[in-house]
């Protein structure tokens, strides 16, 4: 049993950290001259000046739904961490760990919500930015977050604590 909430606790902590990562790091849409556009600011390399334009992103709701729902995934993984720390200690014998398992089951589809919304819409989302190119790899990092986030709560409502 140890064993079993070690695995457990490591890949929730694992979710955490991939999700902080996808929602505050630089990397949501790289441009074609390796700059990177993330969810907060757009930063981009000026040649003539040699220094960093930094202004806030568009106003495009659609990017504006991301945010929030990568933040809402981030409070719900915390609190989904949490709760389940309250219910290991303080849970009788035998019973289940079905609030921790629907607040992951939440972040899961709040993260899905939030990159899916970024991919469909993404020129959209980029249109005062020159065409070409990719996805970055903080967009990366929420689709791996996303069946991670989604196996940790099947798991967690399945977990039965014993003795």
């Amino acid at each position: 049993m140890s064993l079993l909430l070690l695995v457990v606790s490591a890949l929730h902590i694992l979710i955490l950290i991939l999700l902080f990562v996808a929602t505050l790091d630089k990397s949501w849409w790289t441009l074609p001259g390796k700059e990177s556009l993330n969810l907060w600011y757009d930063c981009t390399w000026n040649n003539d000046t040699k220094t960093w334009a930094c202004s806030n992103v568009s106003e495009n709701g659609w990017l504006k739904a991301v945010q929030v729902l990568m933040v809402l995934s981030l409070i719900l993984c915390c609190l989904s961490f949490i709760l389940f720390m309250f219910q290991l200690y303080t849970m009788r014998r035998g019973g289940l760990f079905y609030a921790t398992g629907l607040c992951q089951l939440c972040t899961s589809v709040a993260v899905f919500t939030g990159a899916l919304i970024y991919a469909i819409h993404a020129d959209e989302i980029l249109a005062k930015h020159p065409r070409g190119g990719s996805f970055g790899y903080c967009f990366a990092l929420a689709w791996v977050a996303f069946p991670l986030a989604l196996v940790s709560g099947i798991i967690y409502i399945h977990l039965r604590k014993r003795e």
